[in-house]
């Protein structure tokens, strides 16, 4: 025992010391080129390692030039950037978890103009004193959506809690049991209607709920009469709502404010396009409705926000809240916002330069051509792969929709010499990673979501993980 513990301490005495490895002629060109905290942390990491190894029994590395391949991986690996820029593959436009919408490039360029000096976020250039920062969105809202007001918050779930806490905390709130929804991130109404302070007055039924549920509760108690939209789900069958127009009515004619949390925030008239079943926030609004609130990053195309529009002495009051301050936007968000929304004063060149809106409503004809390019790219890889494109469905996403269908293509992808998850996570673990889905035993590259430029670098992505023993 004795003799194993002495072989043991002379292996982890022959090991470099961090300041041997730093004073060679590798360990100053990483300090040259990387943070030397980085370099620090990845040198101890590696000789770290090599001492477990030597704990374990094993023989460890104990030359500096044997260590060099591997700090050199942990170095990058250290200062590589976390949130990375990825392929979306999926068909899935409006991907949750990819970030959802694509900005403009407007948006883009007035982000980088707005963010890389200083800007009148909250200054009055004509008066030359302090200002305020919704004044930038306030004015073009107004005018695309011919609502009296609007505030911008960090997001739909900030909107509703925050318009909830001003109008009807510690009161009533009247809403369908058919819209209690959950959304993504566990978010449940009930249980943001319970943190604004507002209370819960359940009507109805899952599938049916009539005017007179309504008209039956309301009390001295009530606060609020909230609709929400059932934007990621559908319940068909034997079902019945509550237009908003006929809820306006009752909301009107007892003196209590009517609120429609909209959630998607689609800007345009999409009958054209086959779709009947999501109003624009235009329609909403002619109802007559007090409050409107929906999301910037979805159907609207914009960078992540919550909007609030509706009757001006009501936004005051949410404006006025001191937890507004908490939910603000920056000015980065501001930007992007103002971009995107003034791409709506041309509905029909919107459609083209807004990407979200681009690629819901390409013609598929775009797609397959997008798709026979993709697919041309990869025929050097036929030892290695079945590739065939083939015609699928895909979807808008992020709650968005959850009832159309889109006709789309796709690049079918059956590896030969690995599986098609083997396949599926090489091409999202590498440097740029792509994200796709799997359908059965092949590996589709929708084409839908794929912008033109992805193109070569998604060929070379594919080509390096089928080529990798």
């Amino acid at each position: 025992m004795s003799r194993k513990k002495d072989e043991q301490s002379a292996l982890l005495s022959s090991l470099p010391s961090v300041d041997e490895i730093l004073k060679s002629p590798e360990g100053s060109a990483w300090l040259r080129s990387f943070p030397r905290a980085i370099v620090l942390q990845a040198v101890r990491e590696v000789i770290a390692g090599e001492r477990q190894k030597i704990r374990d029994g094993k023989k460890p590395e104990s030359s500096p030039a044997a260590l060099l391949p591997d700090i050199t991986i942990k170095i990058h690996a250290l200062s590589a950037y976390n949130l990375l820029p990825v392929i979306n593959a999926t068909g899935i436009v409006l991907h949750t978890n990819l970030g959802r919408a694509v900005l403009s490039e407007r948006a883009l360029e007035n982000v980088i103009a707005v963010s890389r000096g200083y800007s009148n976020l909250e200054y009055d250039l004509e008066a030359g004193k302090r200002g305020k920062r919704h004044v930038h969105t306030g004015k073009i809202l107004r005018q695309l959506l011919g609502a009296e007001d609007a505030l911008i918050v960090n997001n739909n779930a900030a909107a509703v809690f925050l318009s909830l806490n001003t109008l009807a905390k510690d009161r009533e709130v009247i809403v369908s049991r058919g819209e209690l929804v959950e959304i993504g991130g566990s978010f449940r109404v009930p249980d943001v209607m319970t943190a604004s302070g507002a209370v819960l007055r359940e009507v109805g039924t899952t599938n049916k709920t009539h005017l007179y549920d309504y008209s039956r509760a309301v009390s001295e108690k009530t606060g609020l009469i909230l609709k929400v939209h059932q934007s990621n789900y559908k319940v068909i069958g034997f079902t019945e709502d509550v237009p908003i127009s006929e809820l306006v009515r009752l909301g009107h004619d007892q003196g209590i404010p009517v609120m429609y949390d909209l959630g998607s925030g689609n800007l345009i008239d999409l009958k054209p396009y086959g779709i009947h079943t999501e109003p624009s926030v235009q329609e909403i609004l002619r109802s007559g409705v007090d409050i409107t609130t929906f999301s910037g990053d979805k159907l609207l195309g914009g960078p992540q926000g919550g909007i609030i529009v509706g009757k001006k002495n009501l936004i005051e009051k949410i404006r006025k809240n001191p937890l507004a301050r908490a939910v603000r936007v920056d000015k980065m968000t501001i930007a992007a916002f103002e971009a995107t929304l003034m791409e709506y004063l041309e509905p029909d060149q919107a459609i083209q330069r807004i990407p979200v809106l681009d690629m819901l409503f390409q013609p598929a004809e775009a797609i397959r051509s997008r798709a026979r390019k993709l697919s041309a790219g990869l025929r050097k890889l036929a030892a290695a792969a079945e590739i065939t494109v083939i015609r699928d469905i895909s979807k808008a996403g992020g709650g968005s929709l959850p009832e159309a269908a889109f006709d789309t293509y796709a690049v079918a992808i059956v590896p030969l010499h690995i599986s098609v998850n083997d396949l599926e996570k090489r091409l999202r673990s590498g440097a740029r990673p792509a994200i796709a889905r799997i359908r059965e035993h092949a590996l589709l590259l929708d084409a839908r979501t794929i912008r033109d430029n992805e193109i070569p670098l998604l060929v070379e992505i594919v080509s390096a993980a089928l080529s990798k023993v």
